[in-house]
Order: C-alpha cells, then structure tokens, then sequence
C-alpha cells in the first residue's frame, strides 16, 4: 500500500508519530513522499533516509532531548543570562546541537543534502519570519537562489525545529548576486519553526494529480491531538509565560482545519498531556507516547480503505471548489 505522509510538529512528543508509523507498517504501508513540520520533519527525513518505525524508537528512546538545551556558561546566570541570550541571540537555546544529531542520523543511511534523496521524496516546512512567509523546503530555496540538492537535510529540520524563543532563528544568507545592494542586516532570512505558519501542511500533496490511468496516491496525515487540555501551564515569569505562549500558538492554529473535513485521513494520536517543550520527559512516558501512536494507528488502518479514501477526497474537493 503506497501513501504519501503528513506529520505534525509537536515537540518531544514526536515519539508518538513513530509509533503511529509502526502501525502502518503493519498494514503493509509503503511512503512515497514525506513532509513534516518541527519534530515531525525529524521523523519524515528519518523515514525518507530508510528508517522502520522500530529503528526510529531505538534511537528517540536512546537519546536524551535535554541535551539539546546547550547554551554558553555566562546565559545560565541567574536571571540576567537567559534574558541576555534572548536579547543577543533571539533564543534561550542554540540548535546546533539538534541539527549535529540530525545529521548523524541521516549519515548513518548515506544521506546529507536533499540532493541525496529521490526529487520530492522529502519536504519540510519552516517559517521565513524576515518575508512573513511559509517557507517549503527544498523547493523554495530555489527563489533564494540557494541549490536545494546541495543544501543540508539536517539545516532543514534545525530549521523547522527552532521554536521561537527557545531556540534561536537559522540565519540563511542571501547569495551575493541576491543580496547586492542590500544593506548588512537585510542580507539575511531569520527562519524559525514550520508550526508558526502551518503545523500540519497536510494540503501539500493535493495538487498533484494521478497520471491517466493511475490511481491516486493517498495522503495520510499523523496529528498529535490532546494538546489544549484543561491542565494550565505554570505561569511564575517572563520565560514561562512565554513558553506558554509560544506553545499554544503552535498548538492551536490548525485544530479547526483537521475537524472539518480531514478526519477521513488523520490518524489523530492522544499525547497523554505531554508538553511541546518538555525536554526533560522520561523514558516511561516516552514509551507510553510511542504506544499510543501505535493504537491509534491500529485503529485507523484496521478501518481505512483506498476506495473510501477516493469517494471522500472527490467529495470534499468538489465542495472546497465549489466555495472557491
């Protein structure tokens, strides 16, 4: 059975995606094309470099994501560091940890640059806040006159982690035959996380229409749900509030997309009230988020068919065209 793959951003709980991905594996699911957004770019290049779901929860479950928080001595001063780094930095943390890791992954399958990809087989959403645009990774690198099969898989996925904020913005510099004539500071993109923009890009692959007489290849988009609990956040400062902030923002934007007329083809996985940013979360819940990925994976391939896929797609986008 072969799909194309939507997944949602949402922090370390991206665990949970892998376990929804082992559930289609058992169904038989094959990927043909692959897109995410934040975490959900790290488990779609990982399964684009040839990753199976079990190998995927080896190495989430065998890392520990505090080691992402890097920072310099002098920003763990009390009060005034964190508050410096964000001034100097525009983030509490830097990314290059997170990307080093990315890019050791990929390498131990033989990938680095998109280049080493089948064309389309990866997309990654980030968020070009200097342009206020989406920005839809590799294609888009073109109109910055960056070569999109050269550039780094791993410079991708940083890309659509860093969540405002907490880690800093990638700086793109502009080409010089670009950038000519522009002042210093304009010559460069401040890129942050893809959820800012759209966290769950699940239109991606609609434009593309089968071949004649193909059928259409489906697309399945894996959503992290349960995000806007009751459960407030703890609010005791400046950088609580804000990483409150910051994670409802990249929570909620997308909600009212998926429960209109998306169901059909989400497999919608409970996060067990596990947090965007909870970095220090523990093996056990780690566990307990991958299991649930896979039931609610079991759950959506044991009831899903290509051919109510096909009369659902036409049905809605009749109804989308005919509001257009």
């Amino acid at each position: 059975m072969l799909m194309n793959g939507v997944f949602e951003g949402g922090g370390v709980k991206g665990i949970s995606l892998a376990g929804a991905v082992r559930a289609a594996e058992k169904y038989g699911a094959r990927f043909h094309r692959v897109a995410g957004t934040s975490s959900g770019s790290i488990i779609a290049s990982m399964i684009a470099a040839g990753y199976t779901a079990d190998e995927m929860k080896e190495l989430i479950l065998t890392t520990s994501f505090s080691k992402f928080l890097k920072r310099a001595p002098i920003f763990n001063l009390a009060l005034i560091g964190p508050a410096l780094r964000v001034l100097l930095k525009k983030g509490l943390y830097a990314g290059e940890a997170l990307e080093e890791w990315v890019r050791q992954i990929l390498l131990a399958k033989g990938i680095r640059t998109f280049g080493d990809l089948p064309t389309g087989k990866l997309t990654i959403i980030a968020s070009d806040i200097t342009s206020g645009k989406i920005m839809v990774l590799p294609d888009d690198l073109n109109n910055i006159g960056l070569n999109p099969a050269t550039f780094e898989v791993a410079r991708a996925v940083r890309m659509s982690c860093s969540i405002p904020y907490f880690f800093d913005p990638v700086l793109l510099r502009l080409p010089p035959k670009i950038a000519k004539g522009k002042p210093f500071a304009e010559q460069f993109l401040h890129i942050v996380d893809g959820g800012l923009l759209s966290n769950f890009p699940l239109w991606l692959f609609d434009r593309e229409e089968p071949r004649h007489g193909e059928r259409r290849i489906p697309t399945v988009g894996f959503q992290m749900v349960g995000k806007n609990t009751n459960k407030p956040h703890g609010i005791t400062g400046p950088f609580s509030m804000l990483q409150a902030i910051v994670e409802t923002m990249l929570s909620a934007h997308d909600e009212r997309y998926i429960e209109q007329p998306n169901r059909y083809r989400t497999v919608k996985i409970p996060t067990l009230g596990i947090g965007t940013t909870q970095f220090d979360i523990s093996d056990e819940e780690s566990l307990l988020l991958f299991e649930s990925g896979f039931l609610a994976g079991d759950r959506f391939f044991g009831n899903w068919n290509l051919q109510m896929y096909e009369d659902h797609f036409k049905k809605y986008q009749q109804a989308f065209a005919v509001r257009k």
